[in-house]
């Protein structure tokens, strides 16, 4: 799911590690659900981290999608598509206008250079991969750092939802930075009781946070992010809708992250694609992509 930039990569904790392990605790019979205790949920975590940690690393199967994306100052519409080479993007509108003639040809240029040039792919496709090892790390870390507790019942976009909350266990002490951020989110989790899937996160940062992922810096108490995911077919669940407030104080700069991102449009592509294909089939249905984003 990307973002663009780096905010994602210095949130990136924040966006998904939760996602895998919780859906465990919806694994429990229905008529047990609303007499969990913390410390059944903790257990229902705990057993399933096995089998949660393999279907983490397990490949989805790929796909191609819009990515709509909002800010303060800008909204932008990207096709994506993904790779075994890692995700290939093109920019289809801004501020949901179509793409100038002379935007749009610098943006097939852009790709063009890209298809000849494999080393810059290579390098995505090595930030994507280093991402994923930082969430598999705080997977392991899940059965400890976090204390769990149904919250009850509410209506979803497809029927009933369990909830629950989450907040950081005291005992638990982060052994570097990356895995700070866990001592001081809280929250709840909404999990689809026909499917046992996870439909919606909110985490909220109860403290200013040091991170690590290569630069130092904090993120600021107040901040929260929003997280949304549905079946998109196939049993093919993926993140449809992120909302991010966020302020990230980087030496003796401060940055505000205020982000909506809508991912929608998804349709599998051949699995083993490489990039260059992925770029061939983005600038053959670039002249259909004007409406696009709406």
């Amino acid at each position: 799911m990307p973002t663009g930039n780096n905010a994602r990569r210095w949130l990136l904790p924040l966006l998904f590690l939760f996602l895998p392990a919780l859906e465990s605790v919806a694994q429990a019979p229905a008529d047990a659900v609303g007499r969990l205790t913390p410390a059944q949920a903790q257990s229902l975590v705990a057993r399933a981290l096995a089998s949660e940690l393999r279907a983490a690393q397990d490949q989805a199967h790929p796909m191609r999608y819009l990515l709509r994306k909002t800010t303060p100052r800008l909204t932008s519409a990207k096709e994506i598509v993904e790779t075994r080479d890692g995700e290939v993007a093109h920019l289809v509108s801004i501020n949901d206008q179509p793409l100038s003639a002379a935007a749009a040809q610098r943006e097939q240029a852009r790709l063009e250079a890209l298809a000849a040039n494999p080393n810059l792919q290579r390098h995505r496709k090595k930030s994507e991969d280093s991402d994923m090892e930082i969430v598999l790390k705080l997977l392991h870390m899940l059965p400890t750092a976090f204390t769990y507790q149904y919250a009850g019942m509410g209506a979803g976009p497809n029927g009933v939802v369990e909830k629950y909350s989450f907040k950081p266990n005291p005992q638990f002490s982060p052994p570097d930075l990356e895995t700070q951020a866990l001592t001081a989110l809280n929250g709840e989790v909404w999990v689809d009781a026909a499917q046992g899937r996870v439909v919606r996160l909110e985490g909220h940062l109860q403290q200013d946070t040091d991170y690590g992922w290569g630069v130092l810096g904090k993120l600021d108490k107040g901040g929260w992010v929003a997280i949304e995911q549905a079946d998109e077919g196939g049993g093919q669940w993926r993140i449809v809708h992120v909302q991010m407030r966020m302020n990230l104080r980087v030496l003796f700069r401060t940055r505000n992250i205020d982000t909506l991102e809508d991912m929608s449009r998804y349709e599998p592509v051949p699995a083993g694609m490489d990039y260059r294909h992925a770029i061939q089939m983005l600038l053959e249905g670039a002249g259909n992509t004007g409406q696009a984003n709406r």
